[in-house]
């Protein structure tokens, strides 16, 4: 079985030859997260993991987390397990697409279970917020205002990701302006406020209401106006418009 199984320094080499563009991608993401999920998805390679279980430890990592946000309260030791668990599960989630490049490709059902989890994820995070600040901050309730706002930010956000490679695949449409620097470290480093893990990493300050309501508040100023500039580019990105509607 060893023998016709790879372990994982074959399982990491040839992931290594066969990694998702950059282009588009933030700091955290390119150079943590993707680092992270390829020595899981070789670990789950060598182990014969599949990757919708790969899919379904990154959920349950995930949703841990956010669990604690929402229903324990905010200490040293639990920001850091908030953080642990986030981080992890993250991790899984890029394993899971790394896993699939691995084993030949990935599949239509896997994809969906994916971003079904990703949705989710992002309709329920800052949620949690919203309650752990009603439950352990002391705030006007003008405050809450705030990870409702960082909601619409997140979720607008991530449909027209989803949305817009959806139409680029369907009508083959679509242009990527400006590919190099958009691939480039500094590219990367400029767009890392929009960078989940970013957000993941300012978890580790929920102990502290002040300095956490900041390091927030900021993250979804920034988060709106990189919206606004995708928005624009996006639109832009897809061709002329048409009369063609549905």
């Amino acid at each position: 079985m060893s023998q016709q199984t790879p372990g994982v320094r074959e399982a990491l080499a040839s992931l290594r030859a066969a990694q998702k563009s950059n282009s588009g991608a933030p700091a955290y993401s390119r150079f943590v997260n993707r680092p992270i999920g390829r020595i899981f998805a070789a670990v789950a390679f060598a182990w014969g993991r599949t990757p919708d279980q790969v899919t379904a430890v990154s959920a349950l990592f995930t949703f841990a987390g956010i669990a604690l946000i929402a229903l324990a309260p905010p200490t040293l030791l639990t920001s850091l397990l908030i953080v642990l668990f986030l981080v992890l599960g993250y991790a899984l989630d890029s394993a899971d697409g790394q896993l699939a490049r691995l084993r030949g490709g990935g599949s239509p059902r896997g994809e969906w279970l994916d971003h079904m989890v990703d949705a989710t994820k992002m309709a329920t995070i800052h949620i949690a917020v919203l309650i752990c600040w009603w439950r352990f901050y002391d705030l006007q309730p003008p405050m809450l205002l705030i990870p409702l706002g960082f909601q619409v930010v997140a979720s607008v956000f991530f449909f027209g990701v989803i949305l817009t490679e959806l139409i680029r695949r369907v009508g083959a449409t679509g242009t990527t302006s400006k590919a190099a620097f958009r691939n480039s470290p500094l590219y990367a480093l400029l767009v890392l406020p929009a960078d989940y893990g970013l957000l993941i990493l300012v978890f580790a300050t929920l102990w502290v209401p002040w300095l956490f309501i900041t390091l927030y508040t900021a993250l979804l100023v920034v988060n709106a106006l990189i919206l606004i500039a995708s928005v624009v580019r996006w639109h832009r990105s897809l061709g002329p418009s048409g009369a063609g509607h549905a």
